[in-house]
C-alpha cells in the first residue's frame, strides 16, 4: 500500500487560525495568568505555536491520556500515561488537544481536572471532528472542524509518520 497525503488546511491556514485563536484568549485572560495543559503527542506542535502568541503570563505543564489501551475503539477507561507535574488548584487552565474525535479520552480527562479545584478548565482543539463524536464535551475554542477522514501534518501522525508536515492534510492510502 502506497500513503498519499491530501492538503487540507495550507500552513498559511494554520497560522492565520492559530492567531485568530491567539487573539480570542488573549481577549478572554486579560490582565489573568493562565496555565497551558499539552495534551501529548500530537498537541505539541499547536501548543508551542499558540504559547508564542499569548499575552499573558502563561505556565505550562504536559499531560498524555489514553482509553483506548492498545485497541482502536475506547475501551471507556481512562489511562494515565503522564500526569500533570505542578498542582492546579485555582489556577485558570486550558487544556491543548490536537484533535476531539470521541471526545471519550478529552471528557474524562477534564473531569479528572476538575476535581483538582482549578478556579476553571477550558479546552482548545486545533480540530474538531463531530460526526466520530460518541460523548458530549464542551470545547470553547476550536480551530477547523474537519470531516470524518484521518488526518495527519502540523503534530497528528500515522504510526509515527508525518507529525512534522507543516500543513494538516488526509492521508489516502492506495493499493499498487
Amino acid at each position: 500500500m502506497k500513503e498519499v497525503v491530501h492538503e487540507l488546511f495550507s500552513e498559511e491556514q494554520v497560522k492565520e487560525r492559530v492567531l485568530e485563536i491567539a487573539e480570542e484568549l488573549n481577549k478572554e485572560y486579560a490582565g489573568k495568568s493562565l496555565r497551558l495543559i499539552c495534551i501529548l503527542r500530537g498537541s505539541v506542535f499547536f501548543f508551542a505555536e499558540l504559547a508564542k502568541r499569548l499575552e499573558m503570563p502563561v505556565t505550562i505543564d504536559f499531560m498524555a491520556a489514553s482509553s483506548y489501551g492498545n485497541g482502536t475503539s475506547s475501551s471507556g477507561k481512562l489511562e494515565i500515561l503522564k500526569d500533570l507535574d505542578d498542582a492546579i488548584e485555582g489556577l485558570d487552565c486550558l487544556i491543548i488537544e490536537d484533535i476531539v474525535d470521541t471526545g471519550n479520552t478529552l471528557s474524562m480527562v477534564k473531569k479528572m481536572l476538575l476535581a483538582r479545584n482549578p478556579a476553571s478548565v477550558k479546552i482548545c482543539a486545533l480540530l474538531d471532528k463531530p460526526a466520530r463524536r460518541e460523548t458530549d464535551v464542551d470545547v470553547e475554542y476550536i480551530g477547523f472542524e474537519i470531516p470524518d477522514q484521518f488526518i495527519v501534518g502540523y503534530g497528528l501522525d500515522y504510526a509515527q509518520k508525518y507529525r512534522n508536515l507543516p500543513y494538516i492534510g488526509v492521508l489516502e492510502f492506495i493499493e499498487e
